[in-house]
């Protein structure tokens, strides 16, 4: 009887050691069962998560913003550029800095801010010209400088203008808080009166909110388009453009390939920033030519802002450009050689409108 039971108990020990014994250790030792999850021989790739869309894009450089800016009116502050009264303040910032010649061959800049808040201390601040102020209407912006030519005078008057002056009316005077004279503004310098006035971005801030011009007009945009890829793939080499105002002031651009943008120089030096020491960098460079002609006795010019030809520079190459604006409340448009609107790269621009007889190089 006991063998019958050893012999039953036996036969249901086999499926156990059967289970046991399929990879049996060469010593005799025993071995512990390990499951192996299966291993599919193929996957899809993961796709990566693409990055979110801006909320906003800044209406006059492209560039992603975590506001929306396009409701915003700008300011242009006209800026003193003669060799003795460098280096302006605030240039560096400038969203767009327009050159243009005053008289005499020299130029002066027109700096736009869309938003002047952040800005430091901004100047020397210089008279107005017709031309600027109708490039100012252009963007709908606040037109800030200081003295004006007799024509534009007239215009304003005419016209009944607000402008922030700095020589005439109320914003000249010490109560306004708007402008004041500095004539050691910059450590090391000291400058004759007339490139001592300058203004902030707390000033501009605060005269835009008393005068509640904070807001466009209604129905206004800003018509330019930007691009993530605006080089012209068809461009000359542009890593050094030699931009000629006159005998007295020529402007080169050289371009940083690390950093995509063109650095910019005058009067044989970088052009930099009097608040903090840097030279002024932009992605795009456009270069405007205009009929300039001579208007009075101290040489000051009339500047045709309707039409013409020009280039463009964005990533180290450069294109011929045709150009448009028509009325002074119009903006300023740009076109390729085949008439299709031109695009912008995602930053600032430096706009330099010469004589038509001068000619921009590139190298």
């Amino acid at each position: 009887m006991k063998r019958i039971v050893c012999l039953f108990c036996a036969l249901l020990l086999l499926p156990l050691a059967a289970c046991t014994s399929e990879n049996p250790d060469p010593t005799g030792a025993p071995t512990e069962s390990v499951s192996v999850s299966a291993v599919p021989e193929s996957q899809e790739p993961i796709e990566p998560t693409p990055s979110p869309e801006p909320a906003f894009y800044h209406p006059l450089t492209g560039l992603p913003c975590e506001e929306d800016l396009s409701h915003k009116k700008p300011v242009a502050v006209m800026l003193n550029n003669l060799k003795t009264a460098l280096p302006q303040q605030g240039n560096g910032q400038a969203d767009i800095l327009y050159e243009i010649p005053a008289e005499g061959g020299i130029t002066r800049m027109l700096a736009v801010y869309q938003e002047p808040e952040g800005l430091g201390l901004v100047g020397s601040v210089r008279s107005a010209r017709q031309y600027y102020w109708e490039i100012a209407q252009g963007h709908d912006a606040v037109y800030i400088h200081a003295g004006a030519s007799p024509e534009f005078y007239n215009t304003k008057n005419s016209q009944g203008l607000f402008t922030v002056d700095g020589v005439n009316g109320y914003y000249s005077s010490r109560d306004a808080g708007m402008f004041w004279r500095d004539r050691d503004r910059i450590p090391g310098h000291h400058y004759d009166y007339e490139h001592s006035l300058l203004t902030s971005g707390e000033a501009i801030a605060n005269m835009l909110a008393q005068r509640e011009l904070e807001r466009h007009q209604e129905g206004y945009v800003y018509e330019m388009t930007f691009s993530d890829n605006a080089a012209p793939a068809d461009g000359v080499d542009a890593s050094t453009v030699t931009v000629p105002f006159s005998t007295y002031k020529t402007g080169v651009f050289r371009y940083d390939a690390d950093g995509g943008v063109y650095l910019a120089e005058e009067y044989g030096e970088p052009y930099i920033d009097g608040n903090d020491g840097s030279q002024v960098a932009v992605t795009n460079l456009l270069i405007l030519q205009a009929a300039c002609a001579v208007v009075d006795d101290a040489g000051r010019l009339k500047v045709s802002l309707t039409s013409g030809s020009g280039w463009f520079a964005c990533g180290g190459k450069m294109i011929p450009i045709t150009w448009e604006k028509g009325s002074a409340s119009q903006q300023l448009r740009y076109f390729t050689a085949g008439g299709d609107p031109l695009a912008l790269g995602r930053g600032r621009s430096y706009v330099c409108i010469i004589p038509s007889s001068q000619t921009a190089t590139a190298e």
